[in-house]
């Protein structure tokens, strides 16, 4: 007779766990359920109609890479890029995808511009004028290698002397109020960094000249500057107590 356990091990029935061959055969079948499910995407698509798919794909992205120079080269400072082939940059961007922003504002400056004076001093010896002397020189030796420079040193004289060609014309004619305040502002920042020095004397009166010199051109260009140094000269201009440091203070005391 046999036991309960002999009979249920050959009975067969439902409850009865898979055989290995059983378990072995699902997963295939499951694998090729899988692969034999639809494509999608460009995968679904015959060969010629990917191979047509594809090629539209990159003349859309190239279009978009050339729009997007197009454009940086339109909003961009002038350049080597811009000045040899601005035309065809003109004519792919106008009409319709004119810009009215720049890349900077205002554009960073092609020129190299520093500020230099000269005083007459007045001595023990009798007067005389020492030579030109580098401002923008010295705010540059002291911002360069400083990890932290001061603003001072940065923006005073460069943020002064544009307030004042801003606000003068060419013969050096002060335009209203603002110019007399930019002359002034200027003859404090002189006076100021020539308290700095020992002349042994006193500085009578002082002369303010820039130096301009366009910025060379790179070493792979083709294009001709002049890096020639041109000058502005102002005149000389005599010292009051209204420009001397010491005044300054007692003004704002």
């Amino acid at each position: 007779m046999d036991s309960y356990d002999d009979r249920g091990s050959e009975s067969g029935n439902g409850s009865a766990e898979p055989g290995p061959d059983r378990r072995e055969e699902e997963p295939s079948a499951a694998g090729q359920a899988l692969e034999s499910g639809p494509r999608a995407g460009m995968a679904a698509l015959s060969l010629p109609y990917q191979i047509v798919a594809a090629v539209a794909l990159s003349v859309i992205g190239l279009v978009a890479c050339g729009q997007l120079v197009m454009v940086f080269l339109h909003v961009a400072p002038s350049n080597t890029l811009t000045k040899q082939h601005g035309e065809a940059v003109d004519e792919w961007v106008y009409p319709e995808f004119e810009q009215n922003w720049k890349l900077f504002a205002p554009n960073p400056l092609q020129q190299n511009i520093a500020v230099h004076v000269r005083a007459e001093i007045a001595g023990a010896d009798g007067r005389r004028t020492t030579p030109w002397m580098s401002l923008s020189g010295e705010d540059g030796k002291a911002i360069r290698g400083n990890l932290l420079p001061s603003h001072v040193h940065q923006n005073e004289l460069r943020r002064g002397w544009d307030f004042y060609l801003s606000s003068h014309d060419n013969e050096n004619r002060a335009n209203g109020l603002r110019g007399q305040l930019s002359e002034r502002y200027i003859r404090r920042i002189v006076m100021l960094r020539l308290g700095e020095h020992d002349y042994g004397g006193t500085v009578e009166r002082i002369q303010v000249r820039s130096e301009v010199r366009s910025v060379a051109a790179p070493a792979w260009s083709d294009e001709k500057i002049s890096t020639r140094p041109s000058y502005r000269v102002l005149p000389w201009w005599t010292v009051t107590p209204d420009d001397l440091p010491e005044s300054a203070e007692g003004a704002d005391k």
